[in-house]
């Protein structure tokens, strides 16, 4: 879900407490994540941003190998090798609840009525030179953008959520799409939201148009009207 403090509802500093799954901010004394470990006994956090793992209220950093598997389902990454044998392989994967499937066919969670953007985001998923490029970060990591464009989030979340459709080591075989369609609706003056139905076509086209906007493509000019 997006990562914001369950308290605050801030988006700064946020730690993901280990014991409950619940986000709060800070980890210093008076800070809900230092209050949520005392009064609760839970001890061990991570930083959302940075991926390290903290043990709160002692406030020490955790270096654990066996956390790694964590930090990868939050952020997986994919080598140039691996995206080229993506569609050579038919091996099952197993999530970490036992279930298996199919990286890259797994199911995205319906929050409300966002179905018509999950059915949009699964299709695309599965278009090898989209899904590819986005696959590998550094493809748009370095793309300049102007100050306060805000367009360039749905690159970034729609990078982020096909990275976890296709990730061989997820918790479980099916994916939260919640921060992509928070982005959607911001991006698009809430013109398609999660909360009321949308029609698909017209998501798509959106969709797609803005994406090429805002990796640095140029508009498409209107046809010449002759009389």
């Amino acid at each position: 879900f997006e990562k914001l403090c369950s308290i605050s509802l801030s988006h700064i500093n946020v730690y993901a407490c280990l014991v409950c799954g619940k986000y709060f901010q800070g980890r210093g004394l008076k800070s809900h994540a230092y209050i949520h470990s005392v009064q609760l006994s839970h001890h061990v956090f991570l930083n959302l941003h940075t991926l390290k793992f903290y043990c709160l209220p002692d406030n020490y950093e955790i270096i654990d190998s066996s956390l790694e598997d964590i930090t990868y389902v939050l952020k997986p990454t994919f080598t140039a090798q691996h995206i080229a044998h993506l569609d050579k392989q038919a091996k099952l994967s197993r999530a970490y609840d036992g279930t298996t499937y199919l990286p890259g066919i797994v199911g995205l969670n319906n929050i409300k009525a966002n179905d018509y953007a999950n059915a949009v985001l699964q299709a695309l998923s599965n278009v090898p030179p989209l899904r590819n490029y986005f696959l590998e970060e550094e493809n748009y990591r370095r793309i300049q953008r102007p100050p306060g464009d805000i367009m360039f989030l749905l690159v970034q979340r729609f990078g982020e959520l096909m990275r976890k459709l296709w990730n061989p080591r997820n918790f479980k075989a099916h994916v939260s799409p919640h921060e992509m369609l928070q982005a959607v609706v911001l991006c698009s003056k809430k013109n398609f939201q999660i909360t009321k139905q949308g029609d698909g076509v017209e998501f798509l086209s959106w969709f797609l148009n803005a994406l090429h906007a805002a990796l640095g493509g140029t508009k498409r000019k209107k046809k010449r009207e002759w009389g």
